[in-house]
């Protein structure tokens, strides 16, 4: 594992005290790669819904109604 040497604001580092404190976390290394991968799969999350909404404005306007949407979209969860 990489070793690295950062610097907290002070807030930060009291929040991160804090955290270590209530038990929450047994070290500062802990909490921070734990906080990295929430953030790693939040941008997953992000990028897969950018890719849809990418996606749906490519495909341009569509003429059915709302209501044929909708049934669709019902019909397609029940198949899955």
């Amino acid at each position: 594992m990489a070793r690295q040497s950062i610097t907290f604001s002070k807030p930060n580092d009291e929040w991160l005290k804090a955290q270590i404190e209530s038990e929450e976390y047994m070290s500062k290394s802990e909490l921070v790669n734990d906080l990295i991968r929430q953030a790693r799969e939040q941008q997953i999350e992000v990028d897969y819904i950018r890719a849809k909404i990418e996606r749906g404005l490519k495909s341009g306007f569509s003429k059915r109604t709302a209501s044929e949407i909708l049934a669709d979209s019902k019909g397609r969860l029940k198949k899955g």
